[in-house]
């Protein structure tokens, strides 16, 4: 299917979807590009050193391209290369109840959408947090017009509300059979994951985005408000997240950025946020 002739367009020719270059997040069409991103004003992100910049996917084109990689059977990576924005990757969940999109990537063409139709196409779209909202429409346009289910309460940091985003409300939504969003809150107070309850040849994957962060030790992960502007979680909040967690059974946790935790991935949460509770709780604990 091709992509909407609003993608096509640039710059110079009429209205065009102007895209953040800082966390690639896609605006409504406009004749000129928004007086700024209130998602990189947000204490949670940041405008560049060069100040705010805009682009659009026709200008993005020839730049860039997206690699699919497999990670397990069943769930394929996407990433775009060259880095684009905060750099994240986007899962294809393959199941045999239908497909499902987790996290979206801003730069999307033709090819990337034939794959994924090659892949069996997707039944539904949705995200961890606002960062990753990117071209959340373009994609669901793209496969079918298929929804795209974004929490209500984070509804206002929303750019641009198309026809096929639908709002949930609640700590958890099933999407298809095994496949379920998780509100953790935290990060953003829609902040989410999602739980692949057959992954991992059936002891469960957890997909995180940035509610928790596989971190450079690859058998922990850690918590944040602010990621790039390092502000921390309070414990309320760490302690709320390992709660609605603990129904869950997963061995392995996917990253946003190519961490994995693999093997006893609850322990290691869990273990992760008495770590990281101690630490601003009680720092005099850790001290030799």
């Amino acid at each position: 299917m091709p992509l909407s002739t609003t993608a096509l367009n640039g710059p110079d020719s009429g209205d065009a979807a102007y895209i953040c270059v800082t966390c690639g997040t896609q605006f409504p069409p406009s004749a000129n590009p928004p007086t700024g991103c209130p998602i990189c004003l947000d204490d949670r992100q940041y405008v560049g050193h060069n100040g705010q910049q805009w682009t659009t996917l026709a200008e993005m084109r020839t730049h860039y391209h997206n690699n699919f990689y497999p990670l397990e059977p069943g769930v394929t990576g996407i990433i775009t290369e060259p880095k684009f924005g905060i750099g994240q990757r986007a899962f294809l969940i393959e199941t045999d109840k239908g497909n499902m999109l987790w996290e979206t990537l801003t730069y999307l063409d033709e090819t990337t959408v034939a794959e994924i139709e090659r892949r069996g196409g997707t039944k539904a779209i949705s995200l961890s947090h606002p960062h990753y909202y990117s071209t959340m429409n373009e994609w669901s346009h793209a496969l079918g017009n298929v929804p795209i289910h974004l929490p209500d309460l984070d509804r206002r940091y929303v750019m641009r509300i198309g026809p096929n985003v639908e709002f949930w409300s609640g700590d958890t939504l099933e999407i298809l059979p095994g496949l379920t969003i998780i509100r953790c809150a935290g990060h953003f107070p829609g902040a989410a994951v999602l739980h692949w309850a057959n992954g991992a040849n059936g002891k469960g994957v957890l997909f995180c985005g940035d509610t928790l962060q596989v971190v450079a030790d690859q058998d922990w992960v850690s918590f944040m408000y602010s990621y790039p502007n390092t502000i921390p979680l309070d414990p309320a909040s760490i302690r709320h997240i390992i709660d609605v967690l603990e129904p869950f059974d997963y061995d392995i946790v996917y990253g946003a950025f190519g961490g994995i935790v693999r093997g006893d991935g609850k322990e290691k949460v869990r273990r992760s946020a008495e770590r990281y509770l101690r630490h601003i709780e009680d720092p005099s604990s850790n001290a030799e």
